[in-house]
């Protein structure tokens, strides 16, 4: 039985990383997703996230200024995804079905405010310099199961998660994984994503 996995990548979009990233998903011919802050996609990234999305990629709200939500009032937590989402919808024509929280902090006022999906996933520690190329790979491929969302940055300069890449994803395909979207992983799963579930793998069932 094919087992199915999402590459997904954090904190983007810039001319940097966001199309070194690109680069390596067009080399293996995969999907991933991108979860954007709102802030960070000007007239010259979102040509890269319109590239990504031509490419298949599904691209995601991760806020406008990442800032740590559970501060925010409720009207705060409206401005930040609206503000993403029209930015979003400009690239794409769709309003984005899934949201990341910011440092995974969530409470009830977000999910209250928030209509989404929320995301988290299995990660690496990889906005931290210290950690190598070949020890966020070990990390992803230590943790990695059928259903897995991998979260990964895309942010400015983060050069090692790209390293990485190359060995992640030939170990992955190798050992039977599919790359799917977000979405498509929940389909492929045959999971109706639910609201109050903060996913790291699409068969998920605790609610928060």
């Amino acid at each position: 039985m094919k087992k199915h996995i999402a590459l997904t990548f954090d904190d983007g979009p810039n001319t940097d990383t966001t199309p070194r990233v690109l680069e390596k998903l067009k080399k293996y011919g995969i999907p991933a997703a991108f979860f954007l802050v709102g802030d960070n996609i000007t007239p010259e990234s979102a040509e890269v996230s319109r590239a990504a999305f031509g490419h298949g990629c599904e691209l995601c709200s991760h806020s406008r200024t990442h800032t740590a939500m559970t501060e925010l009032t409720a009207e705060e937590i409206r401005a930040e995804t609206e503000f993403t989402d029209s930015k979003i919808k400009e690239i794409t024509g769709e309003v984005p079905r899934f949201f990341r929280p910011p440092y995974i902090a969530v409470n009830n006022v977000m999910l209250d405010n928030i209509d989404k999906i929320f995301i988290a996933g299995i990660g690496a520690e990889d906005w931290l310099d210290e950690v190598t190329a070949e020890m966020r790979a070990e990390k992803i491929l230590a943790q990695a199961k059928n259903g897995s969302i991998i979260l990964l940055h895309d942010m400015r300069g983060n050069s090692r998660t790209v390293s990485a890449l190359d060995l992640i994803i030939p170990a992955l395909l190798n050992d039977g994984y599919e790359f799917l979207t977000v979405s498509e992983l929940f389909t492929a799963e045959g999971v109706a994503p639910k609201r109050g579930i903060i996913y790291s793998n699409v068969l998920q069932t605790e609610i928060y």
